[in-house]
């Protein structure tokens, strides 16, 4: 399979109903300074996961750094999403993701980057 790397608009979750299932009455867990919510859907999707990033406004006001942090989640996410896209087309489930930068201040690329991977692995032991 030819790996596209690429972060298209079908693979973010924008439905509100969809967003505030996640919230109410998924699962989370942590890979500070990143928080995965994560529930499996049940929606006809087509990828194996839809996505959403978020940065505080409380904790970051100005939207320059908000936007920062959540151009790192998303570059690291679609560098290394194939590890997650695998593993959910082999169990053939299909989720709900939000990433939620928890965090007090920015942090560098790369730490971002082994927390998501972490993160990755975390969720594929959880997913059943």
């Amino acid at each position: 399979m030819v790996k596209k790397y690429s972060f298209t608009k079908a693979e973010r979750l924008t439905r509100k109903n969809s967003i505030d299932r996640i919230f109410l009455s998924g699962q989370s867990f942590n890979a500070f300074p990143v928080k995965f919510y994560w529930i499996l859907s049940e929606e006809e999707q087509s990828f194996p996961v839809q996505v959403l990033i978020s940065v505080s406004k409380k904790k970051f006001k100005r939207a320059v750094d908000r936007n920062r942090i959540k151009r790192k989640i998303r570059e690291s996410y679609r560098l290394n999403k194939y590890q997650l896209y695998d593993s959910l087309i082999q169990k053939n489930k299909k989720i709900l993701l939000a990433l939620v930068f928890i965090g007090n201040e920015d942090e560098v690329f790369e730490k971002i980057e082994n927390k998501i991977i972490k993160g990755f692995k975390t969720l594929d032991s959880l997913i059943s």
